[in-house]
């Protein structure tokens, strides 16, 4: 490869972060991964935060190759007519090729409230909030988790553990993503931990005042403390930029992971969602995507078509405190069956994928650096510098 080539990839999270250490052990490929922190979030340690059994934090030198340029900053449009990317602070990278990995965050409810009295775990900067307000508050004031998916039901549980009153709002079943069978050692650790299950469609929400969260069926519940975990949005980038996205935001792509409109857009993560065939948010999905992305990529620049994406799955672990869990079992393709594993063997699993996942990244990062300094053409440059 005579000519150098310059990759941008906007986000580092577990997509962007496996997407760009990939792509930067390929010589002649220059990467440059865009975050607006200069630390990496293991987002399914989040909840763990929030009770302070984990900081949820990991500097990028760990993860992150030293032949990738980290710029802290956020990027703010994207113009692919000029092969460019603003950014807030006022720069501006050009690029041959473009990962959108700028992953998801805590949805906007659009519940009278919410904004203003609800707490999310999404992301960091929601979880040390949450944190704050947990602190600032008694241990026996009650808090009230909003969403069954598997982000409430950790929450939940972490929260109980440490001897909260927690009630959990699920606006339908407990565990929608998992199999009726898989639900049943869930509903069993929660009460064992005393949170208060509230199911059924009565149980949407309807407004979230300063002390109560209320329902669909009338009932108002106490809450000193309230979390609001029903959803997920991703930024609005791509609309902004003109390029197509689905009813969520998302950035719509072929099987390749490639932007409908633009050749030289690659998608990875939650951002992102193929025509027709849409992939549950997911660290397990992310992870996967940002490889495939990566040789997407590499395989543009070597002039051959590139593979349509292939995810394979294995099933839905979750945390339900730090001493018990269940592992919800599918199919490849992420159909649920009704095989499970709970109690202490099942947190053990989830901590298992938790670790094996970062070290995953670490692994990355070390085959990205024995690159030899130089070798992209471009004079060696640190990390976390301006654009």
């Amino acid at each position: 490869m005579s000519e150098n080539i310059e990759v941008v990839v906007l986000g580092g999270g577990y997509g962007g972060v496996k997407a760009a250490n990939r792509l930067a052990r390929r010589a002649g490929v220059s990467v440059t991964l865009v975050n607006p922190r200069p630390d990496f979030v293991e987002r399914i340690r989040l909840h763990q935060l929030v009770t302070g059994s984990d900081d949820a934090v990991e500097g990028f030198g760990e993860v992150l190759g030293a032949n990738v340029r980290l710029v802290v900053d956020t990027a703010t449009l994207i113009t692919t007519a000029e092969r460019t990317v603003s950014l807030a602070g006022g720069g501006t990278l050009a690029y041959d090729y473009l990962v959108y990995a700028v992953g998801s965050g805590a949805s906007d409810p659009d519940v009278p409230g919410a904004a203003e009295f609800a707490h999310a775990v999404a992301d960091l900067d929601g979880a040390r909030r949450l944190r704050s307000a947990l602190d600032d508050a008694p241990v026996t004031a009650p808090v009230t988790v909003v969403g069954a998916g598997l982000t409430g039901l950790e929450t939940a549980a972490e929260l109980a553990e440490t001897g909260r009153l927690v009630t959990l709002v699920c606006g339908g079943v407990l565990g929608p993503s998992l199999h009726v069978r898989g639900r049943r050692p869930v509903a069993r650790r929660l009460a064992a931990l005393g949170v208060t299950v509230l199911e059924g469609a009565g149980t949407r929400v309807t407004e979230v005042t300063r002390d109560a969260v209320r329902l669909a069926d009338g009932r108002d519940v106490p809450s000193a403390v309230t979390v609001w975990t029903a959803g997920f949005r991703v930024p609005d980038l791509a609309a902004r930029s003109g390029l197509s996205t689905d009813s969520y935001g998302r950035l719509v792509t072929d099987a390749t992971l490639t932007s409908v409109d633009d050749d030289r857009v690659v998608a990875a993560g939650d951002a992102g969602v193929i025509t027709d065939r849409p992939v549950r948010m997911s660290c397990q999905a992310a992870v996967q995507l940002g490889t495939k992305a990566a040789d997407t990529v590499l395989r543009r620049i070597a002039g051959k078509p590139a593979a349509p994406a292939r995810l394979l799955f294995a099933g839905q672990c979750l945390s339900l405190g730090r001493q018990e869990g269940v592992t919800q079992f599918s199919s490849l393709d992420d159909r649920v069956n009704a095989l499970y594993l709970s109690g202490r063997p099942a947190a053990g699993v989830k901590e298992i994928v938790c670790r094996s996942t970062l070290r995953q990244l670490v692994s990355g990062a070390r085959k990205a650096s024995s690159r030899p300094a130089g070798s992209d053409g471009r004079d060696p440059r640190p990390n976390n510098i301006p654009a």
